[in-house]
């Protein structure tokens, strides 16, 4: 995935011309006007949205009405709130759940021992679709140290699918960190940087 917050649609037109095809948003104003931009043109039919920053309850409904994914899901209320806003139109909102797995204080997701029950819970509302598990831990120096972390995660999702759940997904690394989130079982990497540079100072809200 490249992540493209704080670049321009044109920035995204770019990296779709290059083949890149699926983009992240942090910030949901700025994503739904990039998403809304490209969506009008024909080089932006069939790319894929995904938000991936924490998500509020007063921007659920923007969300539930552009966006393909959701992989900061922590908590229930704001999986209900999705589930309601999801226009009927639309394919299910794929969802990924995102777990604090270092209990870093300043960084969201559920808590790994609070992580079956919310699963559970947002399985069962329709116009969802649970894929999978995301996580951004504090950062570690290390090859060795990282994918320590990671595997962490890895398990939590290991264990899931044991139970039955349906998983395919599991949204780790980014451009510092990415060869050992992919040696520890990533079937997504979150790359801006490293596709499209330093990132501009930020001129819209979220």
């Amino acid at each position: 995935m490249a992540v493209s917050k704080t670049f321009t649609a044109d920035a995204v037109r770019q990296a779709q011309a290059a083949g890149q095809r699926v983009f992240g948003e942090n910030y949901v104003q700025e994503g739904v006007e990039k998403i809304c931009a490209l969506r009008s043109s024909p080089e932006g039919a069939g790319l894929e949205w995904h938000c991936i920053g924490p998500l509020q309850s007063n921007k659920t409904r923007l969300v539930a009405e552009h966006f393909d994914w959701v992989q900061s899901v922590d908590r229930l209320r704001i999986a209900q709130r999705l589930s309601e806003q999801r226009p009927e139109g639309l394919a299910p909102l794929q969802v990924c759940l995102q777990v604090n797995v270092d209990g870093g204080a300043n960084k969201s997701g559920v808590a790994p021992g609070e992580l079956l029950a919310l699963a559970q819970a947002v399985d069962r509302l329709p116009r969802l679709r649970l894929r999978g598990l995301m996580s951004v831990p504090e950062p570690v120096d290390g090859f060795d140290a990282q994918r320590a972390v990671f595997l962490q995660v890895r398990d939590l999702f290991d264990d899931l699918k044991s139970r039955g759940f349906e998983l395919d997904t599991l949204s780790l690394g980014m451009s510092d960190d990415l060869d050992a989130a992919v040696a520890a079982g990533s079937t997504m990497v979150r790359v801006g940087r490293a596709i499209f540079g330093s990132r501009p100072a930020r001129e819209t809200s979220a």
